[in-house]
């Protein structure tokens, strides 16, 4: 299963697998002796789509085995099971946000496929939405009806810490499956309520449109950019659903309502993206829109409100020419059974045209709708679509086009929370690090820093500052682990280094003072900062030490040469490349500082004569992986930094760099510091 990576999965297809995992079984015929597959998946939105992998796999897998009743998945089966199995799982993961245990099973006697999924938030009901109006869905959509409408039995069963909802989709020829047949696909009425439509129709909106939902949603839900997600709105739209469509981005602190031409030269929504199927249209329908941008009514709904058609004769240029729209099931409805339909409320309109709708003597140039981006109760946007030749959109089209907006709208809120919390942590990082390293007399300095961004600001962090009476310090360090706790050890630990030094202290004596305030006091401050940064500790949960591993150094430059001395707390020591090519560690390797109270550190001195190079890293160069080795494997680090003898101090930073870089087949997966000191 290493296609979903994302994911903890445990799969087991064999007939004899171990006793179903929830007892007792909440509907009949419990499946004992099928073939099963089982499933743990982190409850995020990779979940559904990775849930939908995993049956497809067994079913492959099921067929591949000959085990009994396989002889019965048929492809309209498995696509049923896969879609009941997506809105239960999507289910669980918006209204409990656990793990969900996912088991499928297949039974011999009637190749039905039950599909079981467990949360652990018992307390929660699932969601069917049966009392909401037509346009008044709440963000989980239609759910469990389509379950319901899919499924020849379903049910729901609690026990203690936990909650199952299961289902059980019947084999084509069944005596269910008949039953279904019998009275139309399964959940149609709830995308397309025309009584009369083509086989094609009811195969496109019944299936094709829930797998579309099902992508779609796929596809938004990994999108960390709010503009890519209106692009990716805009290709998903058209010409599938409609001719073109526009997405308008709002700033969240305006309410919804300022910017709306409520205040002159207030700022206004942001027309993000413009997609039509005739892209020499696009520019010529982007001019159109961005004279009249939407304006929202005082309410938050999503459903659909008519849109004035965009200028006079715009209808003109649908994508295969004058009046002609793309293959749309229900599209050329008679214009008559728009007449007297009021289109101003969201619970009403399927559309606007040109001109007004049941008015004689004009031609409709095509319809337009628009529906509010709202995602936790706050605005975000408004998209629009529209449609060439038709008086008005299909119902059923309005309706998918709905749920497709809300799904838009919480990728736009999850994207905007990624940046939001970018910035906060490329803020904090900014205030950990110097804004620029010293220049020392006799001494060139090359920095290569690279945070991974996991987690928030980085755990390394440097220093180069002059410290009076003719000395300059350094430091490379690492703060365990990395987010608030972290940026709180670093922005105590840079200015104690500073004010030590320029007090005067040696580099022993501020690694002694150093230790003991990050025992005393830096510890319960992190704790304190990330209690109120990221929530309360739970019960039994003490503060937790942030440890720091620091090499810390002082350089005296003579006439001829520096004088360097340096200490290393618990850090990858330091190497020295001498002219000739030689390389020695240049310290001993002593205690992590706030580990051991009163420990005494002591520091080495030595001279660095011109073309001599210190070479100070981070962990991330050291315990680079490649497999099971890591780049400093039998002095791996030593042996690079020998092969660099001759090259000036920018050059041995970017081989370095670039060897580890190259050492493993991924990016690397851990901040990245080093600093080279070379003797002019």
């Amino acid at each position: 299963m290493g296609a979903i990576p994302a994911q903890r999965e445990t799969v087991s297809l064999a007939s004899d697998v171990p006793a179903h995992a929830f007892d007792p079984p909440a509907y009949e015929g419990g499946p004992q002796d099928a073939a099963r597959m089982r499933a743990t998946l982190h409850g995020g939105p990779l979940a559904p789509g990775a849930a939908r992998g995993l049956l497809r796999v067994a079913f492959q897998q099921w067929a591949g085995l000959g085990l009994p009743g396989a002889d019965r998945l048929t492809d309209r089966l498995a696509h049923d099971a896969m879609v009941v199995v997506s809105e239960l799982v999507t289910n669980a993961v918006v209204h409990a946000g656990t793990d969900v245990e996912l088991v499928c099973c297949l039974q011999p006697e009637s190749g039905a496929v039950v599909v079981e999924v467990c949360d652990h938030h018992p307390s929660r009901a699932p969601r069917d939405g049966e009392s909401e109006a037509a346009y008044e869905a709440a963000e989980y959509g239609r759910g469990l009806r389509l379950v319901s409408a899919m499924s020849e039995a379903w049910g729901v069963s609690y026990r203690r810490g936990a909650k199952t909802v299961w289902a059980r989709v019947p084999a084509e020829g069944s005596a269910d499956a008949d039953a279904l047949e019998r009275t139309g696909f399964p959940g149609a009425e709830l995308l397309a309520p025309e009584p009369h439509r083509s086989e094609r129709d009811r195969d496109w909106l019944g299936r094709g449109a829930l797998s579309f939902l099902a992508e779609a949603s796929d596809l938004l839900a990994g999108q960390l950019d709010e503009d890519l997600v209106a692009a990716l709105t805009g290709q998903l739209i058209v010409p599938r659903l409609a001719d073109w469509c526009a997405v308008w981005l709002e700033d969240e602190a305006l309410g919804g309502r300022g910017g709306w031409g409520d205040a002159p030269g207030a700022p206004g929504p942001r027309l993000a993206r413009v997609w039509h199927s005739s892209e020499e249209r696009i520019e010529e329908l982007r001019r159109y829109l961005e004279q009249e941008p939407p304006r929202p009514s005082d309410g938050l709904s999503a459903g659909p409100v008519a849109y004035p058609w965009p200028g006079e004769g715009f209808g003109a240029c649908g994508s295969d020419g004058a009046g002609e729209a793309p293959d749309i099931p229900g599209a050329q409805a008679d214009s008559r059974a728009l007449a007297g339909r009021d289109v101003s409320g969201a619970a009403a309109a399927s559309g606007a045209g040109g001109t007004q709708a049941g008015e004689e003597g004009h031609e409709v140039e095509g319809a337009a709708l628009a529906y509010r981006l709202v995602a936790g109760g706050r605005p975000l946007g408004t998209l629009v679509i529209g449609r060439v030749g038709v008086p008005r959109f299909p119902d059923e089209i309005t309706g998918l086009v709905e749920d497709l907006s809300r799904r838009v709208a919480l990728a736009i809120g999850a994207a905007r929370q990624y940046a939001r919390q970018a910035t906060i942590s490329a803020v904090l990082q900014r205030g950990l690090l110097p804004g620029a390293v010293a220049e020392i007399p006799g001494v060139r300095s090359a920095l290569v820093y690279e945070p991974c961004d996991k987690g928030g600001p980085s755990g390394d962090f440097y220093d180069l500052f002059p410290a009076g009476d003719g000395r300059w310090c350094f430091a490379v360090g690492d703060v365990q682990g990395k987010g608030p706790e972290a940026a709180v050890v670093i922005g105590l630990a840079r200015p104690w280094l500073r004010l030590l030094a320029r007090e005067g202290y040696r580099v022993a004596d501020v690694l002694d003072r150093l230790n003991q305030l990050l025992l005393d006091d830096a510890t319960e401050a992190a704790d304190a900062a990330a209690r109120a940064l990221v929530g309360p500790v739970g019960p039994g949960d003490g503060p937790q030490t942030r440890f720091l591993s620091l090499l810390y150094g002082e350089l005296v430059p003579f006439d001829g040469g520096v004088r360097c001395t340096l200490a290393s707390a618990g850090h990858p020591l330091p190497l020295l490349l001498g002219s000739d090519g030689d390389v020695r560690t240049a310290a001993q390797p002593q205690t992590l500082l706030g580990v051991v109270e009163d420990e005494t550190y002591t520091s080495e001195t030595f001279e660095l004569w011109p073309g001599d190079s210190l070479l100070c890293v981070t962990d991330g160069v050291t315990e680079r992986r490649c497999g099971s080795r890591q780049f400093d494997d039998g002095d791996g680090l030593a042996t690079a930094l020998a092969g660099c003898a001759g090259l000036s101090a920018e050059l041995i930073a970017e081989r370095i760099k670039r060897l580890v870089h190259d050492f493993g087949g991924r990016p690397p997966e851990d901040d990245l510091a080093l600093l080279v000191l070379q003797a002019d």
